[in-house]
């Protein structure tokens, strides 16, 4: 539950829009040398030029573990020399959604009432189950399998511990010192997220599940492989990886409400951007940039010159 409330608490820091026109535009050698900065610090990035400035888009994953350290401060230069910045989705909690969250949220975290896993899985997802509680001493029988699957990549894969700064969080920390203007690239209201959770039906999570327990079952080394092949610009692997894999099946991502608008969002928010003279820097997870028919194939489709790595 912690970790569900860490994720409804998560927010970006909001600029008024009004700030980006009072920016002077930058020069292409500026522009340049904030590309090449940028991608010196080890993140897989594409840009967008266009007559009046460019498009930087960052590709983020979430946890780079320490054993496969990047160049943040890089993306912090290049952050430094931006007009502006754009960050993922605001999510607007109130006090009212952590109560009914802490009361009610044993309709998160449990089947419903008189059932168990073995009434939605079938007999081989069955059998990997028990494997997995057998493995790490746990009991998932009564468990939401939203929950299941967070236990076994948080806690058993352990994917985010010992992790160094995501490049949302790197960007967000100098967009402040400099005063760059930002702004969330979407919004969400914490009440809409939950009621979108407590509806969904205990099948729905069954693919997130499955992924999760690929992930757990290919042991820790995907954690490393899946940070060093994000350092290396290797986007295919990263996205082959079954912890990416897992990360990318479980919601909000494949929800068919949120996982839809997400998507659209950026795709709106960065064709917009591409009106902007100066240099937009935008941090954009990686899954959904670099997903078949993701954002990045969207705005390819849209005729917008893309350059970077092989998606």
């Amino acid at each position: 539950m912690r970790g569900l409330m860490a994720i409804l608490l998560a927010t970006a820091t909001v600029a008024s829009p009004a700030a980006w026109a009072a920016e002077p535009p930058a020069t292409d050698q500026a522009n340049d040398e904030i590309v090449v900065t940028a991608r010196r610090s080890g993140a897989p990035m594409w840009t967008i030029r266009t007559r009046t400035g460019v498009v930087i888009l960052v590709g983020e994953i979430a946890a780079v573990p320490k054993a496969t350290p990047w160049r943040p401060e890089r993306l912090e230069g290049a952050t430094d020399r931006a007009q502006r910045v754009i960050l993922g989705t605001k999510a607007k909690v109130s006090p009212g959604d952590i109560l009914r969250l802490i009361f009610k949220g044993g309709g998160l975290t449990k089947l419903p009432k008189g059932r168990v896993a073995g009434d939605y899985l079938d007999a081989r997802q069955m059998q990997r189950l028990h494997a997995l509680e057998t493995r790490f001493d746990q009991d998932y029988a009564r468990a939401n399998f939203l929950m299941t699957a967070f236990d076994l990549l948080s806690k058993r894969l352990a994917f985010n511990k010992d992790s160094a700064d995501d490049a949302s969080d790197v960007v967000r920390k100098a967009a402040r010192q400099s005063k760059i203007p930002t702004q969330p690239v979407g919004e969400v209201r914490g009440e809409d997220m939950l009621d979108n959770l407590f509806a969904a039906a205990p099948e729905t999570h069954v693919p997130c599940l499955e992924a999760a327990m690929a992930a757990a079952e290919a042991g820790g080394d995907v954690v490393t492989e899946r940070g060093r092949a994000w350092t290396e610009f290797d986007v295919p692997a990263v996205m082959a990886n079954p912890l990416e894999e897992a990360l990318g099946r479980c919601w909000p991502w494949t929800n068919d409400s949120f996982g839809p608008a997400l998507r659209q969002t950026w795709v709106g928010a960065i064709r917009d951007a591409t009106t902007q003279s100066g240099v937009t820097l935008a941090v954009v997870p990686l899954r959904i940039l670099a997903e078949r028919d993701g954002v990045l194939d969207q705005l390819k489709l849209q005729g917008l010159p893309i350059a970077g790595p092989a998606w």
